[in-house]
């Protein structure tokens, strides 16, 4: 072959990979948000309904610890009793009451109505979670995370396919005070993307102040009740069967509110929940249930996500293990619990035990989102971008993940199949009229972006022709796109007049030049080469 020939070749692949890599409509795509799952099914009816009655003694026979003394009031109001044992016991009656009444169906709202969320029935949506305290770099090293690494990551997500909403995963080390750890961490997050966030505060008076700024950003309490853009992550329960008392205080002020929670359960089995998973499971229902009731005895019908993260120990040590077959069995089986009481339920997947981006990372990512993804469960937290089991976070792997889920998000839509697919006309024409192949079959032409997923980072090269390409890894295909992505995207949703109130009545800890790229901080300090240009 000539190098004419072999240079029209690569710039005929390079044309075409170009137009694979334009945006399609959102009625074309291969996959897209929120599709119905729920192939997989690692629990029998008779096996969701032993769960589910264990989880009703386990309320009626036992109960929880150490509620406040609002929160004692509050279910004792609505028909609890105190044992002996001085535990809120919860009648059967009333856990089914609850249920009648508990939301179903609202939408998780985004600022920008394109991101809105319906996480209800068997509808898949992957988001980001966690807390790690340490960012982890290209090259594997570790660092303590930043306000300013929680806002990249945000800014990242913005721009990623298939992450579908953004909740807080790293700790801003850099602010040790809580409160404004608290405020800042939400701050950062509403600044970053115009999906949905999801957050935590450890105090109500954090949340009561967040709840201000986010009346401002939303143009009123009124507007924002209407569509809450923010959802409280509550760790509510310290497993095994107690409240967490500061963290129930808060749920009452996020109800009261208007804005959604999560009732986040995440014992650990083998230390805070039963090491048997079929026990696991069922406290943890049991005290999402509890949570259940405690939001409908404040406000019936208040959106709650049932938030069974059944956490895993590797016995050997005690230590979580996030990533393992037992992870994705007990995510995957509570999302079928949520299932069958028809609730909104989240869980967790993609908790890679992995230190880096590497083999291990990939194979325990793939395994839990591919089961998790097709078990039916609505939000799928903490999927992309964490290491070592929680305590790391990787903005290439964000990156990476991305493409996990989006191959995931394929699994889940499966295989269409009615006459026209079935292509009997197509084989037809190709063997006794055509080439012999479909490689320019009208068919294959049409199929090729809209039944077909490209990876973004994911190489498909040849051997030589990665070779000449650089012989990149995908971590360093990663990093490039991460670069890529801060610094050109800086979201600015928030109108500036709206963000400088907030500035001037909190302690904003985001330095406003770090929500700017170089130019634009220059151009509004009046820099006359900027002026110029």
């Amino acid at each position: 072959m000539s190098e004419c020939q072999t240079k029209a070749r690569r710039s005929g692949r390079d044309a075409r990979r170009a137009l694979r890599a334009g945006p399609l409509p959102d009625n074309l795509r291969p996959v897209r948000p929120g599709m119905s799952s729920g192939n997989f099914r690692p629990l029998s009816e008779a096996d969701v309904l032993a769960i589910h009655r264990t989880a009703l003694r386990l309320l009626s026979e036992i109960g929880l610890a150490d509620a406040p003394p609002s929160g004692v009031e509050i279910l004792t109001r609505a028909g609890c009793t105190v044992s002996e044992h001085n535990r809120l016991l919860f009648p059967q009656a009333l856990v089914e009451d609850t249920l009648a009444k508990a939301a179903r169906r609202f939408v998780l709202h985004a600022q920008d109505p394109r991101h809105d969320l319906e996480p209800w029935g068997k509808r898949t949506y992957f988001g980001t979670a966690g807390a790690a305290v340490s960012v982890v770099a290209a090259d594997g090293t570790y660092r303590e995370s930043t306000i300013r690494d929680l806002y990249d990551i945000g800014r990242v997500v913005d721009t990623m396919d298939h992450i579908h909403f953004f909740q807080r995963a790293v700790v801003p080390r850099d602010i040790p005070d809580p409160y404004e750890m608290d405020f800042n961490t939400c701050y950062a997050a509403v600044s970053s993307t115009t999906k949905h966030v999801g957050s935590s505060w450890v105090q109500p008076e954090h949340l009561t102040a967040s709840l201000e700024m986010l009346h401002a950003i939303a143009g009123g309490e009124d507007k924002w009740r209407a569509r809450p853009f923010v959802s409280q992550s509550n760790c509510f329960v310290v497993p095994p069967m107690k409240f967490a008392t500061d963290a129930c205080r808060c749920l009452e002020v996020a109800v009261r509110g208007g804005m959604p929670v999560l009732l986040l359960s995440a014992g650990q089995a083998g230390a805070t929940a039963p090491a048997a998973l079929a026990g696991a499971l069922a406290q943890e229902v049991a005290e999402c249930l509890a949570g259940l009731v405690y939001v409908n005895a404040i406000r019936p019908g208040h959106p709650a996500i049932f938030g069974t993260w059944c956490f895993v120990s590797d016995l050997r040590t005690g230590a979580m293990s996030g990533g393992s077959p037992e992870q994705a069995l007990l995510s995957a089986a509570a999302g079928q619990m949520a299932n069958f009481y028809d609730l909104t339920g989240g869980t967790a997947s993609g908790m890679t035990d992995s230190k880096i981006a590497d083999g291990q990372a990939g194979a325990e990512k793939a395994l839990n989102h591919a089961l998790v993804g097709n078990a039916g469960v609505n939000m799928v937290y903490e999927s992309a971008g964490m290491h070592a089991s929680l305590l790391g976070f990787s903005l290439e792997s964000l990156v990476i993940d991305n493409d996990i889920i989006g191959m995931t998000q394929r699994t889940i839509k499966g295989i269409e199949v009615n006459e026209e697919r079935l292509s009997f006309e197509t084989i037809k024409d190709v063997c006794l009229n055509g080439p012999g192949h479909y490689l320019g079959s009208s068919q294959t032409l049409e199929l090729m972006q809209t039944e077909y997923l490209y990876p973004t980072v994911g190489d498909r090269k040849s051997p030589n022709e990665w070779a000449e390409q650089g012989s990149t890894d995908i971590i360093a295909r990663a990093a490039r796109k991460v670069r890529d992505i801060l610094a050109g995207h800086y979201p600015q949703h928030i109108p500036e007049a709206i963000d400088a109130a907030i500035r001037a009545r909190f302690p904003v800890k985001l330095p406003r030049s770090a929500m700017h790229s170089e130019e634009s901080v220059r151009a509004a300090s009046g820099d006359p080469q900027i002026r110029r240009a």
